[in-house]
């Protein structure tokens, strides 16, 4: 059964400045408490982001858009330890003012109905907590 998580959060950071920390493909270790390592083999679209969770389960993610214009990024995680398929993200950056940016974090997953609600609570916290991360770096 598809299930989507959406975070959408005000930055007080100009969108340019929180578009090049999503863009950078790495540093969520930085920003997610859940993620104790991160590193990126390749660069650009079909870079594969390799995560390390607090419990030592490894994640990874290929990149499979980095629109510039549209300051938006997809992934796809086919790795993960979690009770879910066909797992796939979108992170958007809008403007929001001179100095401030609306950033939107979108996941979509396949769950079965025994774990769906707990998928969709553990993957919004995570993300949740992941832009206050990002916003805290960003807001220093």
């Amino acid at each position: 059964m598809g299930a989507t998580v959406n975070i959408t959060k005000r930055i007080d950071a100009p969108a340019d400045k929180v578009w090049a920390a999503i863009a950078g493909i790495g540093g969520l270790d930085r920003w997610f408490p859940i993620i104790s390592a991160c590193r990126v083999e390749g660069e650009g679209v079909g870079a594969t982001r390799i995560m390390t969770l607090a419990d030592g389960a490894e994640m990874r993610d290929r990149i499979v858009e980095i629109d510039a214009g549209a300051r938006r990024l997809r992934y796809e995680r086919p790795t993960h330890p979690f009770p879910v398929t066909d797992y796939r993200g979108v992170v958007e950056v809008d403007d929001d003012g001179e100095d401030s940016a609306v950033l939107c974090w979108t996941v979509r997953f396949e769950a079965d109905e025994a774990h769906r609600e707990e998928m969709l609570k553990l993957i919004e916290t995570a993300i949740s907590e992941g832009v206050d991360g990002l916003r805290a770096e960003l807001e220093a």
